[in-house]
């Protein structure tokens, strides 16, 4: 499903823990880093695509989590041009996200990433908030950075909520 404008619509993660760390994803056979993310299906709602694609790529059910917020609006990258499938049509040029701030509310032995027969990542670390901002593939920095900031507030709330 790509828009008039050549977007894929896709949800982002931010799982979470109640110290405000974040899962940092290793993609599977690479040393690419990413938090996990996956497009939205034509019959979902964003949110229904983001507890579909958690649940794929990270193991974790919805009562697993909790959500602790979503950015307002949609956020945009673009891919670079060698990364363009130029043969498909409709032609992605990109991809533009919702995204999800969670918490996880489970041990970290639930993590799984061999859910589905393709799995996507293959190891995975707690890192500080900000720290993907310099780590993730240059062309999605400043999605990163935007998804990030508009979420960076609610950091209180998985402490507060976490203790009461």
């Amino acid at each position: 499903m790509i828009d008039a404008e050549g977007y894929r619509p896709n949800v982002g993660i931010i799982l979470a823990n109640a110290r405000g760390q974040v899962f940092w994803a290793k993609r599977i056979g690479q040393e690419a880093w990413q938090f996990p993310q996956g497009g939205i299906r034509e019959s979902e709602s964003p949110e229904e695509a983001m507890y579909r694609e958690l649940e794929e790529e990270v193991g974790l059910r919805a009562n697993q989590v909790r959500v602790i917020a979503s950015t307002r609006r949609w956020l945009r990258y673009r891919l670079p041009d060698h990364l363009l499938r130029r043969h498909s049509h409709p032609l992605c040029i990109g991809q533009k996200q919702r995204w999800f701030l969670l918490r996880m509310e489970c041990g970290e032995n639930e993590v799984c990433f061999d859910r589905t027969g393709h799995p996507e990542f293959d190891g995975w670390k707690w890192v500080d908030y900000w720290y993907p901002l310099d780590e993730v593939v240059f062309f999605k920095r400043k999605v990163y950075r935007q998804a990030l900031h508009e979420l960076a507030p609610n950091l209180k709330r998985l402490r507060q909520d976490h203790n009461g």
